[in-house]
């Protein structure tokens, strides 16, 4: 998949192509039935395949970050976007140009002037351009009047509930990260580099590795059974997990943390980027009395998370961050 940050000088082997345009927050099983509709597209005419999204998301630049929202940061979505088989994807700066530029110069511009597209697809209630004017009436007026072609993709369910990533947000801040995994199609994760801690759970007999969660949405706070994959090279390699999210009550802290134990796992994790890909939660967060007792709860953590995780099939990067799609 070739990944462009403008539409100027695109390759003349990806002009023509058919394209989903939105901003794909967490590329769930709505999502992919955009895509897969503009798939279907392109495969009637040989075209090629993409995407066009925007960084950061439109809802970041209005609104700023003091309530965290973000599903899947670029690199995360660039991943799972990778993996469905697209030639194409443009992901455009929202700037305050961006934000100022009429549906019809944008359409103009950058989809028709800049990437020569065929075809356009959006789902279903998708809006754009300056004071979101830009929708799917306005698309399909000017793809009759600038010759493209132009599709609304239907709603998508999945066993009778819309997909959407506002329902797939409240899910995850309640701590249901099961049923959200159900919406995305894979599992919610979240990546970064391995930080320096307090150490108080390596002090417990519970090393611990930590990652920043800034920007990025908070789910539920409490242990969670999770799939840790370290990155060397290019290459993910997968371990079970237990993690915790959450304040750290027990401590008086207030940063909101999340702390992973890669279960029978020995090594140097420090500076080395980690996923952490969130399957079930084992509990919801507790204080307690002191170490000992904390401890003690920590062990029966770590057991029920082997137990949740043993249920999982495979251990390479597929069978842990992808679901069937039935």
């Amino acid at each position: 998949m070739r990944i462009l940050r403008h539409t100027s000088d695109t390759p003349a082997t990806l002009r023509g192509a058919v394209v989903a345009l939105g901003n794909f927050d967490g590329v769930h099983r709505g999502h992919r039935s955009v895509i897969d509709v503009a798939r279907d597209l392109a495969a009637e005419t040989g075209a090629p395949l993409g995407v066009v999204t925007f960084e950061p998301h439109p809802r970041s630049f209005f609104q700023g970050s003091s309530v965290p929202f973000r599903l899947t940061p670029f690199r995360q979505k660039a991943r799972v976007l990778a993996g469905l088989d697209l030639n194409l994807m443009v992901n455009l700066a929202f700037n305050p140009a961006m934000a100022g530029c009429l549906a019809q110069d944008f359409v103009k511009g950058h989809l028709l002037d800049g990437l020569g597209i065929s075809h356009l697809v959006t789902g279903p209630g998708f809006v754009f351009g300056k004071g979101r004017h830009g929708n799917g009436y306005i698309l399909d007026q000017m793809a009759r009047m600038e010759g493209f072609g132009y599709t609304q993709a239907p709603f998508f369910e999945h066993h009778g509930q819309k997909v959407s990533s506002t329902e797939i947000r409240v899910m995850l801040r309640r701590g249901l990260v099961d049923q959200a995994a159900g919406l995305l199609g894979h599992f919610w994760e979240t990546e970064g580099h391995v930080q320096h801690g307090e150490k108080r759970g390596r002090e417990m007999g519970f090393p611990t590795a930590n990652l920043a969660l800034d920007g990025l949405l908070h789910p539920g706070p409490g242990i969670y059974a999770v799939r840790a994959g370290v990155i060397e090279h290019g290459i993910t390699t997968w371990h079970n997990g237990a993690a915790y999210i959450g304040t750290r009550p027990t401590f008086n802290g207030e940063t909101v943390l999340l702390e992973t134990n890669l279960l029978d796992f020995s090594g140097d994790l420090y500076g080395k980027r980690l996923r952490v890909a969130f399957v079930e939660r084992v509990r919801k967060d507790m204080t307690f009395r002191g170490m000992d007792a904390l401890a003690i709860q920590m062990t029966q953590d770590c057991d029920r998370s082997r137990d949740v995780l043993a249920s999982l099939k495979g251990s390479s990067p597929q069978s842990c961050g992808t679901l069937p799609t039935a």
